[in-house]
């Protein structure tokens, strides 16, 4: 069993659950405690594992997931122990997008969001410091994978994926995971990306 740990990082709705999903499909053990259940923004589950969110006091499930992929959100990145290997699968999404997204989520849980203008601003500077902090980091090797690609060309963006895994993904069956119909939260067309 490969030593490495599989670790899909990005903003919180980046398309995160999509590449969990894709990996599973794919014959890649995945690390989920199934307790966040699968709800109207995210119809096909979360794929999480709450032990994630307490990395930086309780990291001892690591080596149990050496092998396995596990989700994370961007900022615990910075909390991997540099004891273990990662393989580091990062979404990109239009911010837009992703506040888009934030935002419905929350009016339909009935909670306010901070507004863009703040937002977005942080989220610039949170990925414009972690790029730095990763490229500096020898025990991570890291693959982008830009959420509009994925959905665009599932097959492409699946081979990537699985090359990076060293082969031990199913292409065909992690590109039938992608369902086009669930990328709800788009820019209107003309605008430009960031």
């Amino acid at each position: 069993m490969p030593s490495e740990i599989i670790v899909v990082s990005g903003l919180p709705r980046s398309g995160t659950s999509l590449m969990m999903q894709m990996l599973d499909r794919g014959g890649v053990p995945v690390v989920t405690d199934v307790i966040r259940e699968a709800d109207v923004d995210n119809p096909r589950g979360y794929y999480e594992f709450e032990r994630v969110k307490k990395i930086k006091d309780d990291a001892a499930w690591i080596p149990e997931a050496r092998g396995k992929a596990v989700k994370m959100v961007s900022q615990l990145l910075y909390d991997l122990p540099s004891s273990e290997n990662y393989l580091v699968i990062f979404m990109e999404r239009d911010l837009d997008e992703v506040l888009l997204s934030q935002e419905k989520m929350l009016e339909r849980l009935n909670r306010s969001s901070a507004p863009r203008d703040q937002i977005k601003p942080a989220f610039v500077r949170h990925l414009n410091q972690l790029r730095v902090w990763l490229a500096a980091q020898r025990h991570i090797a890291l693959l982008d994978v830009r959420y509009n690609d994925l959905v665009a060309h599932p097959e492409q963006q699946a081979a990537r994926v699985s090359a990076f895994l060293g082969g031990r993904a199913d292409v065909q069956a992690m590109a039938a995971a992608v369902d086009p119909a669930l990328y709800r939260n788009r820019k209107p067309s003309g605008e430009q990306s960031v």
